[in-house]
């Protein structure tokens, strides 16, 4: 199967113990993923104002057309993050099976949303 483009939103608001508004640990996540997923075509990443999980940063969302879309919390290793969205993108519908899943999609998963339905 072969992996379709996924967009992964990090939140830039989220903040640990210790941050101050020049350094966050969103802004800090997006910016080593930016230099991790340089050059690659099939995660697109977009950083985002908040996500409003501010218990549980850093949050991070992985969306496509037509899919269920994963938003997780704790994300704090990239190449976590970098496996949770390859295995979002090699899905069909976006529905990580458990046993595939990292750990980011088990204990950080916040929430999954059903893909928008099509109106007519």
């Amino acid at each position: 199967m072969t992996a379709r483009p996924v967009t992964l939103h990090v939140c830039l608001s989220c903040r640990t113990a210790g941050d101050d508004d020049a350094c966050r640990a969103g802004a800090r996540l997006h910016a080593v993923l930016g230099d991790l997923l340089n050059g690659r075509s099939d995660i697109r990443l977009s950083g985002v104002d908040c996500l409003s999980v501010c218990k549980r940063p850093v949050t991070v969302a992985f969306t496509a057309p037509d899919r269920w879309t994963y938003v997780a919390a704790d994300a704090a290793d990239p190449t976590e993050v970098i496996v949770a969205a390859e295995r979002y993108a090699e899905s069909d519908d976006g529905r990580v099976p458990w046993r595939d899943r990292p750990p980011l999609l088990k204990s950080g998963l916040v929430a999954r949303i059903p893909p928008q339905p099509e109106t007519r």
